[in-house]
C-alpha cells in the first residue's frame, strides 16, 4: 500500500462537472475514448495545481478552503434519486466514499438504510455536517473524515456507491480500491459504480477511465456486473459519457 502522502485521490462524489464532450462513437459504448481533457475547465486546472504542490490530503483541504470544488453539483446525483425512488437498492448499511458535501449520502439515507459518508477531507466533512444536521433524516446518516485505505469500520456494508471516486485515484491504486471495496462490502452486498468515461488524459484527477478498468480489478475478486447501461439521467455536461454499473460478487468471500 502506498503512503498517504503519495496518494492522489479526491472525493468527486458530487460530480466532476467539466465542459468535456464526446467526440467518438467508441466512447459512447463504454471504451472511454474521445472525451476532451477536463482541464479545459479552469477550476480543474487549479485543482490539479493544488494537488501537485503538496501532499494529496493537503491539496484536498486547500481545494475546500479556497472553494475550488468543480465536482460539486450542489445537489444529489440524479440517478441516485431515481434508484431510491425505484426501491431496488439494498437496505441496511450503505457507504459513499469520497462523498464531499454528502448530497448523495442524505439522498440514500432512510430509516431502512443507514449511510456513512466518508472523505479524506475534514473540511468537507465539517461542511457536510453543518448543512445536513437539521434534516428530518439526520439520524439515518453520519459523516466521517478518514482514509478509506486505512479505515476499519466495525461492520461491513450492504451497499457501496462510487461516483468518480475511482477515476480520482491514481491508476496505481485501483487494485487496492477493489480489494478495499471487497473487504468493506458484505459477501452478498452490492457495489454501484457511476462510471465517468474519459480518455486522452496526461494528468489527473480525474484520470483516464473506462468500463474495462473496473472489470480488470473487480472481476478477479469475484465481482460481476449484473447491469451495465448508459446513464440516461446524467447531468448535461456528461450526457453520453456515463455508465451505470451494478456489481455483485460470486464465489468470493470478504476478509474483513
Amino acid at each position: 500500500m502506498h503512503a498517504l502522502s503519495r496518494r492522489v485521490y479526491f472525493g468527486f462524489g458530487g460530480g466532476f462537472a467539466s465542459r468535456a464532450r464526446m467526440s467518438s462513437p467508441a466512447a459512447r459504448v463504454g471504451g472511454g475514448g474521445g472525451v476532451r481533457d477536463p482541464s479545459e475547465n479552469p477550476a480543474v486546472g487549479r485543482l490539479r495545481e493544488l494537488v501537485k504542490c503538496g501532499e494529496a490530503a493537503d491539496g484536498w483541504e486547500k481545494s475546500w478552503e479556497s472553494g475550488v470544488t468543480p465536482w460539486d453539483l450542489g445537489k444529489p446525483t440524479p440517478i441516485i434519486e431515481h434508484l431510491v425512488k425505484s426501491g431496488t437498492l439494498p437496505k441496511g448499511r450503505a457507504l459513499v466514499p469520497g462523498c464531499g458535501m454528502g448530497y448523495d449520502v442524505v439522498a440514500l439515507a432512510s430509516p431502512e438504510r443507514f449511510v456513512v459518508g466518508l472523505d479524506i477531507s475534514s473540511t468537507a466533512m465539517e461542511k457536510a455536517k453543518q448543512w445536513s444536521s437539521s434534516l428530518p433524516n439526520a439520524d439515518c446518516f453520519a459523516f466521517l473524515a478518514d482514509d478509506i485505505f486505512k479505515w476499519k469500520p466495525s461492520e461491513q456494508f450492504d451497499l457501496i456507491f462510487d461516483y468518480t471516486f475511482f477515476c480520482a485515484l491514481d491508476p496505481s491504486l485501483r487494485s487496492a480500491w477493489a480489494e478495499t471495496v471487497g473487504d468493506l462490502l458484505k459477501p452478498d452486498g452490492e457495489l454501484i459504480t457511476l462510471i465517468y468515461l474519459i480518455s486522452d488524459q496526461e494528468a489527473g484527477p480525474p484520470f483516464n477511465n473506462a468500463v474495462t478498468d473496473y472489470q480488470k480489478v473487480l472481476e478477479p475478486l469475484g465481482f460481476k456486473a449484473v447491469l451495465m447501461e448508459d446513464n440516461e439521467l446524467a447531468i448535461k455536461p456528461r450526457k453520453g459519457q456515463e455508465k451505470l454499473g451494478r456489481w455483485k460478487r460470486f464465489g468470493q468471500q470478504s476478509s474483513l
